[in-house]
Parts: C-alpha cells; structure tokens; sequence
C-alpha cells in the first residue's frame, strides 16, 4: 500500500493543533498554539476564550502544518478531526473547519476520539502489541483501558469524581502557583518530603475506579487551617505529600490491572503523563513488579493535547474505511467504548 497521509486537527481545550501523519506512525509536521498565557489571570481555561482563540488562530495552524510538511491538500489522503470529548464550543470549532475542508477538496472526513488518541500517541515510540494497558491522566480524564486488539477499547477503571490533572491545578491555586499548577507542584514535589501522608483513596478496593476529590478536601483543609492558626507550612511538602498519595494510587492499581488482564504492553498517556514522579515511579514498578511487559512513555512533546495523536489514532479507521459524514457534531461528552 502506498503511503497515506492524514492531516488532523485538535481543539477539544485550549490547544488549537494540526498536523500531518504518514501511515499513522511518522510525523511529517505537528503545530501547537497553546493559550496558557491568556488563561492564566483566569487561574483556569475560560471555555468562551478558548473557542474565540481557536476561530483566530486555526486556519493559520493548518496552513503552517501543511507547510511544514511540504505537502499541499491535493496529497492529503483524508482529513481528521477530534469530535469529543472536550468543551462543546472548542470542539465545534475544528470540527466545523475539518467539515468544510473535507467538502472542498472531497476528502474522506474521519471523527476521533480525543482519549483514543492520547493512546495511540505511544505508536510513535514503537509500535502497539495487544493485548495492552493504557493509563490515560489528564486535568479531564483518568482512566485505565484495556484494549484487547486494535480499535477495541474497554475502560476497566476511571475517576468517580476529579480528574488528577484537575486536583493537580486547583491545589496549585490554593497554595498562589501560576496556572496550569500541575507542572510547577511535580517540580516542588521533589523539593519536598511527604511528611502529609494525605489519604490513598480506594486503593485497597477491589476495583480499578480512583477517587481524588477526598484528597483534594483534605490538602486544601490542610493548607487553611494552617492558615487559620498562622502556622508555617512548608509549600514543597505539601505538594510531595500530595504528589506520593495520587502517584501511589495510580501506579498500584495500574500494576495490579495489568497483571490481571495479562497484558504484553503498558502505556502511560494524557497531559499528566508528563510528570516525573509519577514517570519515575511508574517505570520503577514495572521494573519489578512486570519485568516482561514493555513500558512505553511519549516524549513530553507528545503528552499534552496535540493533533499528532489524532492522525495516529485516525489512521487505524481509515483503513477501517471509517468515515464520517459531512453533518458531523462535536460530541462534548463522547464515550471511548
């Protein structure tokens, strides 16, 4: 089969992306326009803000993607785009421009799931052996899905409540950090001792769900009643005692679910794949606890929202000959299974 190329396009957040992929495994060009910066003063993503800076800036990103890649849209094969989960607004936005570029250049529209292509991120590493594991950790999601062969999802654990990433930035507010708080509380954490011992929970459960929101009330309870009573309270222990309780939980029953299911391949993926604690500890456990099943972890360029990850996720239903029509809606709340 002769080489096909997909340009795809992100803008399920407050990342507008597009990209260029050959067969699903190499990146030809990947274009990011973050707007951290204009949420900051927010101290969290505005979803009005963020589609307004998608109308700006998303024509400009495809044009420079397929710049970068040398290839105009007479050589694309199809067009991608993320059709959910994500904010409604955002979403609309790439999919209303991945319509309309699909109807003029009568290119087949495929419509992806933004969980799937975190996933299929990891394809760029090496390639995916089934039966595998996926651990997804985002500011919206968490979850463990096993995916017994290609295309085939089956969410076998999931947050009840916050997503990690999520308790991540708002304990980040509470103590003064900058917005997005994740990054700057995993480089603290490593400063600091877990001298907290905030609670682990559901990690005994017989389950693969998580739970963070009792977690989250127990740091912020922490951090005002010190406040309460002047107290000092040391910041870069604070975020180490957070940062063991959710890394703990995750990596425990992340190990445990892969031992069940038998996998060959354990995938860590999601904006918060980007942590070095929990890279580090997750890596350690594997080591020891899974020494024949291959641990794959992207790149940091490939860990946050990015449409890179879409056209590796695309590509697996375009040979499905899985395509969408042009009355395509932006699914906000879109399922993985």
């Amino acid at each position: 089969m002769r080489d096909r190329l997909i340009l795809a396009i992100e803008s399920s957040c407050d990342e507008t992306s597009a990209a260029v992929i050959k067969n699903g495994t190499e990146i030809l060009s990947n274009i990011v326009a973050s707007q951290i910066k204009s949420h900051m003063r927010f101290g969290g993503v505005v979803p009005e803000v963020a589609s307004r800076h998608h109308v700006e800036q998303i024509t400009q990103i495809i044009e420079l993607s397929l710049e970068e890649a040398a290839v105009t849209m007479a050589d694309v094969d199809a067009v991608a785009v993320t059709e959910g989960p994500g904010l409604v607004g955002s979403l609309l936005i790439g999919v209303s421009a991945a319509k309309a570029l699909a109807f003029a250049h009568q290119k087949p529209l495929i419509a992806t799931n933004h969980i799937a292509g975190h996933i299929y991120a990891n394809q760029f590493i090496e390639p995916l052996v089934f039966p595998l594991l996926a651990l997804v950790v985002s500011g919206g999601h968490t979850e463990l899905i096993y995916m017994p062969e290609d295309g085939v999802f089956e969410v076998v654990g999931e947050t009840r409540d916050d997503a990690a990433g999520e308790a991540y930035d708002k304990i980040g507010r509470v103590l003064g950090l900058p917005y997005p708080g994740g990054k700057v509380m995993d480089e603290m954490a490593h400063q600091g001792q877990d001298c907290y011992h905030f609670p682990r929970a559901m990690i005994k459960e017989d389950n693969y769900d998580f739970s963070f929101s009792g977690l989250k009330s127990s740091v912020i309870n922490t951090i005002h009643n010190a406040r309460q009573k002047n107290e000092e309270l040391d910041p870069y222990n604070v975020a180490a005692s957070f940062q063991a309780a959710v890394v703990d939980v995750l990596v425990d029953k992340t190990i445990r679910a892969a031992k069940e299911k038998n996998v060959k391949k354990l995938l860590l993926a999601g904006g918060v794949a980007a942590n070095k604690g929990l890279r580090t500890a997750l890596t350690t456990a594997v080591e020891r606890e899974l020494p024949e099943v291959s641990l794959v972890i992207p790149p940091l360029s490939l860990c946050g929202d990015n449409a890179a990850m879409i056209g590796a996720a695309a590509f697996y239903q375009y040979k499905k000959q899985d395509f969408a029509s042009l009355d395509l809606n932006a699914r906000p709340g879109l399922g993985l299974e």
